[in-house]
């Protein structure tokens, strides 16, 4: 059973400066929620009932973010405003925990994960990377749950991966598998290929910042020496592994937007604003009165 996930949160965010210079890039909202937000209600909904973040100095408020805020409850109450209140209350269930682990040294994806070595210890975990934030339509497929289920029933890591244009196969991890799983369904992969070029690309399925590992990945990165950018790379323990054991990609099915970059930031806040109950008639107008 998977019941923890990593979220690395030390990144410095510079793709989405000036916004990320005094607030961490996670806490930026989303109509009325952090992006941090929405992937952590992505992992509980999961199942996932330790969340590790790893993080780094200045980046105190997304903790905070998750901690009781006992003037805020204290006012609300008194004001009698039960919605709000019970918004703020039940970010982070009863039954879920949540802590932090400092990153050091900036030494890349691959080490951040280690960090959570200890944590983790030897069970099986997630990988969630907090710029992406995946959306599932009610009626599908939740992706995460599905992923998790197919490393508990094949015992092979899984890999999320979405299609995307020929256009933008350059700018992702690529996946090499012989066949290609429909969307909500996995299949073996035999490799990845970082940034082809469109004609040199094995497939048009493309990483996307979902991972459900075996704790032999932490034993693996302990001996992986720093790669591109000097930098422990969580793709070369990846390599590694699927030369011991079966690996998997997992074909999403709901729809992923980068927070990471200010297009597709603003196409998030887009799309849950129209999802949002105080806020989709006004934000379908917008778009209206815009398009015209």
């Amino acid at each position: 059973m998977v019941r923890k996930a990593v979220i690395p949160v030390a990144g410095l965010g510079t793709r989405v400066l000036p916004a990320s210079k005094a607030i961490p890039k996670e806490m930026l909202p989303v109509v009325d929620k952090p992006a941090i937000q929405l992937v952590v209600e992505e992992a509980v909904r999961a199942g996932i009932k330790e969340i590790i973040l790893i993080t780094r100095s200045g980046k105190e408020a997304i903790e905070n973010h998750f901690d009781k805020h006992y003037e805020i409850e204290a006012e609300l109450a008194r004001k009698g405003k039960t919605a709000i209140l019970e918004s703020v209350k039940d970010i982070l269930p009863s039954d879920v925990t949540l802590m932090a682990i400092r990153q050091p040294d900036a030494k890349g994806l691959g080490h951040a994960v280690l960090c959570a070595a200890a944590a983790v210890g030897t069970e099986p975990f997630a990988v969630l990377l907090p710029d992406v934030l995946v959306d599932c339509e009610e009626g599908e497929t939740h992706d995460l749950s599905q992923m998790i289920e197919n490393f508990s029933t094949e015992s092979a890591t899984q890999v999320m991966v979405e299609r995307v244009a020929d256009e933008d196969i350059s700018k992702y991890g690529i996946a090499d598998c012989s066949t290609a799983p429909a969307a909500g369904t996995s299949a073996a992969v035999v490799g990845f290929v970082e940034k082809p070029n469109t004609e040199d690309a094995p497939s048009n399925l493309a990483v996307v910042g979902r991972y459900v590992f075996p704790a032999r990945i932490m034993d693996l990165l302990k001996d992986t020496k720093p790669g591109a950018g000097d930098e422990i790379q969580l793709t070369d323990a990846m390599d590694t592994l699927l030369k011991e054991q079966a690996m998997s990609v997992y074909r999403m099915s709901g729809k992923t937007f980068d927070c990471g970059n200010k297009a597709g930031y603003v196409e998030a806040v887009l799309n849950y604003a129209l999802k949002h109950p105080e806020t989709k008639e006004q934000t379908h107008a917008l778009i209206k009165q815009l398009s015209v």
